[in-house]
């Protein structure tokens, strides 16, 4: 969500934090700011506006210093304003940037009111803020490590003091914060993309570190069990991170950019792929795989859908019994472990707070056979787990999730293929097939996007309905909950999927001539059912837009739109079918005139609970 960037350099550092800035807008935020030393004193600007807007108030102010911090907000405590905006003082003597929740900050916050401080923020942020400097006494590290041991929640903090001019502390706990090693100056940020053009020298920090930051050198400490601090070291490595967004090119949003660049995120990322083998997923996969009897997968939004994909995928082909689980619900319920459970993370980011709470919290109950599909070599979900298989769909800076989603499915595909081999269920064969097909899905998703001027007909009724259903069955039906969540999240308009089977079960009672149906119909076993399903749509008024496998013959005729798919794509339609899907929701969005790189209320990467 929230972005942090902070330096301690001799040279005006206030064009390298506005940069940080705006490689990290892609995470979605609805304020930011800056705050620098100079002249002895704190200086802050603060925007409720865009990055651009707060670079040129930045000029206008004449703002500069060595010194500094920046951020980017998505409001979780107190509404979008520039009062909430980060960073936040205390007196004129502590400046803080803060990503997280903090969940005692209701008791935090009497305690200091009560000691004369006044809040002028709805923030749990500025809590942070007044308790470093309730706590400082001459040494901000120290005033940093005491102030973490009374905070309770999700936290990555960065905190400069008026009287120490040329030092910057940072902590973290459950939420991302790197350390950046420059020529005689440092950096802090939640992602090393923020630093990328300025410093390739990078450490992770760990839960409980805290990072002191002077001019060329850092010290760093971690948090015993015990609550004391003891110095260590971290490794210093090498990224090569991404210099910024993209250009758009001929492309009018970067999710367009995104939809039509995933033909090569499919082939980049099956590319090394020359057999099937344990070791795509890391050294150790062989003996992991053998010792496993099923499956738990762990994800969050579009990532849970292709979770959700892939458990059809494992139990049919693979024969493993799989479950999948909202990661944000799995650690707040009662559970029956399996020691012999292979657990899958996904997540784009690789830093998503509720999958990483929920993979430890697995672990908790002694599930250590961990796996993630990411897209990010160097995140927290990496580490965290044994094996991993690495998407490489690119920076994604669309907030809805495209290439994203195909490139995971891809991964979720061999990991099915692989733990099939395993078991003794894929021969040479059918290995080959798989393989071969593999080979030709990025022609196949190419030849789908040559669709879009049918769809963009299409979208332009969309956009002045209020509701869509979106119906799949088996295989297809978490296409149909992707398809749904696309169109809600940029378009605004009001959409749900089910299983086509269970329309006599209660949303037939939603179908109207003013309720568009989406239908995925793929030449599959279900197809005689489905037809039967869009039978009783038409029977009740209903308006059918179906993406059809050209051999399924249905046809267009009054009340049913028909956009015929190039070819029947077998165990792997999925992939095929989500892309008319992610073009209607675009080109429907447009049309409506909304955000759609940055839609409302929503953010990239959701980095607290």
């Amino acid at each position: 969500m929230c972005g942090i960037v902070g330096a301690v350099s001799t040279r005006n550092i206030v064009p390298v934090l506005v940069e940080g800035l705006k490689r990290l807008e892609y995470r979605g935020y609805d304020s930011c700011g800056v705050a620098v030393h100079q002249d002895g004193e704190l200086r802050r600007t603060r925007s409720t506006s865009r990055v651009a807007e707060l670079g040129q108030q930045i000029e206008h102010d004449h703002v500069q210093g060595g010194t500094g911090i920046a951020h980017t907000r998505w409001a979780t405590h107190g509404v979008p304003a520039l009062h909430n905006a980060h960073p936040h003082f205390s007196g004129n003597r502590i400046a803080l940037v803060h990503n997280g929740i903090i969940e005692n900050h209701d008791e935090l916050r009497a305690e200091l009111k009560n000691k004369g401080y006044v809040f002028e923020s709805q923030t749990d942020t500025e809590v942070i803020a007044h308790l470093v400097h309730q706590l400082y006494d001459g040494d901000l590290f120290d005033a940093v490590q005491r102030a973490t041991t009374r905070l309770k929640g999700a936290y990555a903090i960065a905190v400069f003091c008026r009287d120490e001019p040329h030092r910057v502390v940072g902590a973290r706990e459950g939420s991302p914060l790197v350390l950046g090693v420059g020529q005689g100056e440092t950096f802090l940020a939640s992602d090393a993309m923020a630093l990328a053009g300025v410093t390739d020298q990078i450490v992770y920090l760990e839960e409980g570190d805290v990072v002191d930051l002077q001019m060329g050198k850092h010290w760093i400490s971690a948090r015993q069990p015990d609550g004391h601090f003891e110095r260590v070291t971290r490794e210093v490595r090498t990224v090569h991170a991404h210099t910024g967004a993209a250009e758009l090119g001929p492309y009018q949003h970067y999710m367009q950019k995104e939809i039509f660049e995933q033909p090569r995120a499919i082939s980049d990322t099956l590319e090394a792929v020359a057999g099937i083998t344990p070791e795509l997923f890391g050294d150790g996969a062989y003996a992991v795989f053998k010792d496993i009897d099923r499956v738990l997968i762990l994800a969050c939004g579009t990532s849970y859908y292709s979770g959700s994909a892939a458990k059809y995928w494992l139990e049919s082909i693979a024969g493993i019994p799989c479950s999948v689980e909202v990661a944000s619900e799995y650690r707040y319920r009662d559970s029956v472990p399996d020691a012999r459970t292979l657990v899958v993370t996904i997540s784009q980011s690789g830093e998503t707070a509720d999958t990483l709470a929920a993979l430890k919290h697995a672990r908790s109950l002694g599930m250590t056979q961990t796996l993630t599909i990411c897209n990010v070599a160097t995140s927290a979900m990496v580490r965290e787990c044994k094996l991993n298989f690495l998407t490489h769909a690119g920076v994604e800076i669309g907030v809805a999730s495209t290439k994203a989603f195909t490139t995971q499915l891809g991964a979720l595909f061999l990991l099915t293929l692989t733990l099939a081999q395993s078991r003794g269920r894929l021969s040479e064969a059918q290995e080959a097939q798989h393989l071969k097909a593999l080979r030709h899905l990025p022609a196949a998703v190419q030849a789908v996007l040559a669709l879009e001027p049918q769809v963009i007909a299409w979208a332009a009724e969309f956009a002045r309905k209020e509701n869509a259903l979106f119906l799949g069955r088996g295989l297809h039906y978490p296409i149909a909950l992707e398809g749904a969540l696309k169109l809600k999240e940029i378009s605004y308009i009001h959409a749900e999927a089910y299983p086509a089977g269970e329309l006599k079960h209660g949303p037939l009672a939603l179908v109207t001539s003013a309720m568009p149906v989406v239908t995925i119909a793929p030449n599959d076993a279900l197809l005689e059912k489905l037809k039967s399903n869009l039978q009783e749509v038409r029977a009740r008024g209903g308006e059918l837009f179906v993406f059809a496998d050209s051999d399924t013959h249905i046809s267009s005729e009054p009340g049913v739109h028909v956009i015929r798919m190039p070819e029947h794509y077998g165990a792997l339609s999925p992939i095929l079918h989500v892309v008319p899907l992610q073009l209607l929701a675009y080109h429907t969005a447009c049309a409506r005139g909304t955000d759609v790189d940055k839609p409302r209320n929503l953010a990239k990467s959701v980095t607290v609970e």
